[in-house]
């Protein structure tokens, strides 16, 4: 048993001291890396944490690299989706439910609805001073109107009261208020008639006129006239124009004859007073034929002068008067 627990003791020993020279070996090591390690150090090199991180530094960075996944993922989501989530984060962690934010649609208003708010049967320059892009968007409504005829409302004749309105482009290409009745719910070609009316109306509280014209058959005309007359517009046709221009300068040469014919008298009265009867008589008579002659003198050319020369020369109408006058009719 003694040889025993020598050997087992000293067995101990042994080992004991290859610990020892193990650990050195080891700390020699370290300190010669290390000083390798701050030789081979540059100045700009932070130094490497040979401790372990401080909690409260290892939680700020795992937040901050939560929050780059968030932003990533909010990013790529589009503007409804993002909305979405924001109102389920709130009820998540607040509480509430969805009915609490349906916006209200009491306040919408669609382009009609701006329209008929802004809407003026006719712009003024004060109208324009302080546009709003309401108003704009009226004005740029008025501006696609064709305004030479008005389409009419006459279900309340009885009444005396009418709606009048400007016409589309489609109405115009159908022909709906010029060669069509323009009464909005007649729809009659044959036996049309233009009428004259003073449209008085109220338009954002204030009273104004505006003369327009209208295209009606003779039922919708005996609506129209149903309380008074209205004037009618009849076209003039060519020969009353030319005879009307010919009438200007046949009045104002009988005024000039009369002018001349006065004088004249005058002047015969002193003839009388100063020369006897004889001469007074004579001269007179001269007179009364030189009037006479003035007055049988043609105002134009006879018939036998036509034939004296060469043929007038005719003048030829240029395109835009062959429109004029093919659209002389249609538009009254």
């Amino acid at each position: 048993m003694e040889n025993l627990v020598q050997v087992h003791g000293g067995g101990d020993y042994d080992s004991d001291f290859s610990d020892e020279d193990q650990q050195g070996e080891s700390s020699e090591r370290a300190r010669k890396r290390k000083h390798e390690e701050e030789l081979l150090q540059k100045p700009f090199q932070k130094g490497q944490h040979s401790k372990v991180a401080h909690r409260s530094l290892h939680s700020s960075e795992v937040d901050r690299e939560e929050a780059r996944n968030r932003r990533a993922h909010l990013i790529s989501l589009n503007a409804f989706e993002r909305h979405k989530k924001f109102v389920g984060d709130y009820i998540l962690y607040y509480g509430g439910q969805m009915a609490d934010f349906k916006r209200s649609a009491v306040k919408d208003k669609t382009d009609l609805d701006v329209l008929r708010e802004n809407h003026r049967f006719l712009w003024r320059d004060e109208d324009e001073e302080d546009m709003t892009w309401e108003k704009e968007l009226a004005k740029k409504y008025y501006d696609k109107l064709f305004k030479e005829y008005c389409i009419a409302d006459l279900s309340r004749y009885k009444e005396n009261k009418f709606g009048f309105r400007w016409r589309t482009e489609n109405e115009v290409v159908s022909g709906k208020g010029q060669f069509q009745c323009g009464n909005k719910r007649c729809e009659k070609n044959e036996g049309l008639k233009s009428w004259e009316v003073n449209f008085a109306y109220v338009e954002h509280g204030e009273k104004k006129n505006a003369l327009v014209k209208l295209r009606l058959c003779p039922e919708c005309s005996f609506k129209l006239n149903f309380h008074h007359k209205r004037k009618e517009v009849k076209a003039k046709s060519k020969k009353n124009k030319a005879s009307q221009e010919n009438q200007e300068p046949a009045k104002k040469k009988k005024k000039k004859r009369r002018k001349t014919s006065s004088h004249s008298k005058k002047h015969k009265d002193k003839k009388r007073r100063d020369h006897s009867s004889a001469s007074s008589s004579s001269e007179s008579q001269n007179s009364e034929k030189e009037d006479s002659e003035a007055e049988e003198e043609p105002e134009g050319q006879s018939e036998s002068d036509h034939w004296r020369g060469p043929a007038p020369a005719v003048e030829e109408k240029s395109r835009e008067e062959e429109f004029d006058d093919y659209f002389e009719d249609m538009f009254l």
